[in-house]
């Protein structure tokens, strides 16, 4: 068994709201396993977060760039936020982005394409980059997206400085409509993105592994109010609807009206601009999410 020490207990207690005590008991119960641990604390009611913490304890910046029909979103991270202030390390993840759009956003690609000027790759002059600073950084993640018919469309959130920042969003639409109209809209969507933090875009997206883990411990809840089995299935599926509308994009409640479901928002859109729109993909990346500062 893993030893349950005072770190993991904070963890998942950061993670799941639960007390110490509780989330102390659920570790000693899953062995040590911080995601069984969670369920644990879910079967037994002191624990309703069905999404992960998502912690950002990690510094640096979301690059996010957009060019005709393509985009990309890049974080770079540092150990600090006085280093992601710094204009050299700025420009440096500028420059990142620019090479990303360049491999679609493919990260080992992008690690090994030239760094423009310098006769290095990306990943090489990452590493002159840490040698000249004196702190640790790393590209850790990219995303791009690519419409045949539409626009893509970039959004910054906590913007730092001109297309960087501690979110970036690209949010991909196919269709005919008004370029304008489509990019303002590209810009809402991808807004409500960054606030709801999705994980799907469609039900039929959704991890099986992570449906059934949800379906799960809905089903141990449901079943520890002591009624029949039909009774609990129809509960367990009247609850995976609220799981549908907190992690998938087109069930969620768009946060600019707060009352009306994406898919519904995307579908008025599309009457009112006489053409059909469809969000076909989306990349959010939030800055350090996932990480804590003691990873390597």
């Amino acid at each position: 068994m893993a030893e349950i020490t005072a770190a993991l207990v904070k963890e998942l207690r950061e993670a799941s709201g639960a007390g110490m005590m509780d989330c102390k008991k659920a570790l000693q119960e899953a062995g040590g396993d911080i995601e069984a641990a969670r369920d644990w604390l879910r079967k037994k009611g002191l624990a309703t977060a069905a999404k992960k913490s998502g912690r950002a304890a990690s510094e640096g910046l979301v690059g996010v760039l957009v060019e005709g029909n393509s985009g990309v979103a890049v974080e770079v991270n540092s150990e600090t936020d006085f280093v992601a202030r710094n204009e050299t390390f700025q420009q440096f993840v500028r420059s990142v982005t620019r090479v990303a759009l360049t491999v679609g956003g493919d990260l080992e690609a992008l690690k090994a394409a030239p760094f423009p000027g310098t006769g290095r790759s990306v990943e090489e002059e990452l590493t002159h980059m840490i040698a000249t600073v004196g702190e640790n950084m790393a590209i850790r993640r990219a995303g791009g997206l690519t419409v045949s018919n539409g626009v893509v469309a970039g959004y910054i959130h906590n913007k730092l400085a001109d297309d960087l920042g501690k979110i970036g969003v690209l949010v991909a639409l196919e269709s005919d409509a008004d370029r304008g109209a489509l990019e303002a809209f590209g810009r809402q969507l991808a807004m409500h993105i960054a606030a709801a933090r999705p994980d799907w875009l469609t039900v039929e997206d959704v991890d099986p592994a992570a449906l059934q883990r949800e379906r799960d411990v809905l089903s141990e809840q449901a079943r520890a109010s002591g009624k029949p089995e039909e009774i609990v299935a129809k509960m367990v599926e009247g609850r995976l609807r609220k799981f549908y509308e907190e992690a998938v994009v087109l069930e969620q409640v768009f946060v600019m009206d707060n009352e009306t479901k994406v898919a519904t928002v995307i579908a008025n859109k599309s009457k009112e601009l006489d053409s059909v729109i469809r969000l076909t993909r989306f990349v959010r990346l939030e800055l350090g999410e996932g990480v804590s500062k003691d990873e390597g």
